[in-house]
């Protein structure tokens, strides 16, 4: 296969076919089933694809947990509203993150922002990362824990731009996966929002058996790629844990030649990352910025679960490396042609 570039990963998507909302119950989302050995696609609801499901196979599940990231503070003397997403905790003792501001022209080294109605939150700005990023020392008086009470009082869900609409209190609850429980993602990974108490229930009662693995998703997921040659693309560097417990429920599944089944870009990314030379998952616990494009040998999982992506992302990329860039790029005009939904809140594709 040649080198790809980035331009063969653009298709027309129509702003409607954008989801807003996610469907009213989790698992009612639709479902697009593609056979990769015969190219065959089938259109399904969520709560179907336990019917592609066997006993014994094995689903990774990506457990992070979305933090309310997204603040709203006022620069000192002006009082000019700015926004700030959290990225990442740099250090505990000194309260020390690293942040997008929002404008960012109007924010510089030394510049106070107070958060809150009655502004009992304050930040100092204490370095330029990059030109839109900043680094913060919040000073708080009280114990650590306080203070992630204050950052999740004062924080709201991080709903991608592209959701143009008002957060609403609903979205605290829809924007996180069921199964979420280690704190530490700006964005929700996705594919597992379709997953329901009761679908997790009848999975379970089939037998088929989960393992989790720990993936805080960064801004980096979103990042545009801006070279042609995707061999230029840095990913950003995200944290991953996968501990003993999950390599040996998948290893044991390969072992039995039953399915290993990826949730999300997410978990597919952090079992490629730690694969050892049998081609079996090892645990890891690290940093990981695993760019996965076509031509890609994949190791671990046999089929995938992900929602539908945006034009030129590295989310595509992904899915196109693992589904076969033609057949996906078909599939992925088929689901316009259908008016499938798209990105976070939007549908759903199982690659067999």
């Amino acid at each position: 296969m040649n080198k790809m570039k980035l331009s063969q990963f653009q298709f027309d998507l129509p702003d409607e076919l954008i989801a807003e909302y996610p469907a009213e119950n989790r698992d009612e989302s639709r479902l697009m089933v593609i056979h990769r050995d015969t190219g065959e696609i089938e259109h399904k609801m969520f709560k179907d694809i336990i019917d592609y499901i066997d006993e014994e196979d094995v689903l990774v599940m990506n457990n992070t947990k979305v933090f309310p990231a997204r603040m709203y503070g006022n620069k000192e003397k002006t009082g000019a509203k700015i926004e700030v997403f959290l990225l990442r905790e740099l250090n505990k003792e000194t309260l020390l993150w690293d942040v997008l501001v929002d404008p960012a022209r109007k924010i510089r080294i030394g510049n106070k922002l107070y958060f809150g109605e009655d502004e009992s939150l304050v930040a100092e700005v204490i370095d330029n990362t990059t030109s839109r990023g900043r680094t913060l020392r919040f000073l708080f008086d009280g114990s650590y824990e306080e203070f992630k009470e204050k950052i999740t009082e004062l924080g709201e869900t991080p709903l991608p731009k592209y959701i143009k609409r008002d957060v609403e209190e609903s979205d605290e609850e829809r924007y996180q996966t069921i199964y979420a429980k280690e704190i530490g993602a700006v964005a929700a990974p996705t594919a597992g929002l379709h997953f329901s108490r009761q679908l997790m229930k009848r999975l379970e009662l089939k037998g088929v058996n989960f393992a989790e693995v720990t993936l805080h998703i960064g801004l980096g997921t979103f990042r545009p790629v801006e070279v042609e040659d995707l061999t230029k693309h840095k990913m950003d560097s995200e944290q991953a844990f996968i501990d003993q417990k999950c390599a040996d429920e998948v290893n044991k599944a390969k072992r039995n030649k039953k399915k290993v089944i990826a949730v999300g870009s997410t978990a597919m990314r952090s079992i490629e990352t730690s694969v050892s030379t049998e081609g079996m998952l090892k645990p890891y616990e690290g940093w990981t910025n695993k760019f996965i494009f076509p031509p890609y040998e994949f190791s671990i999982a046999d089929a995938l679960i992900t929602n539908f992506h945006t034009p030129l992302s590295t989310l595509l990329m992904m899915v196109s490396a693992f589904g076969g860039h033609e057949l996906m790029m078909g599939a992925y005009k088929e689901a316009v042609k259908e008016k499938y939904r798209f990105y976070s809140y939007g549908d759903a594709m199982l690659i067999l």
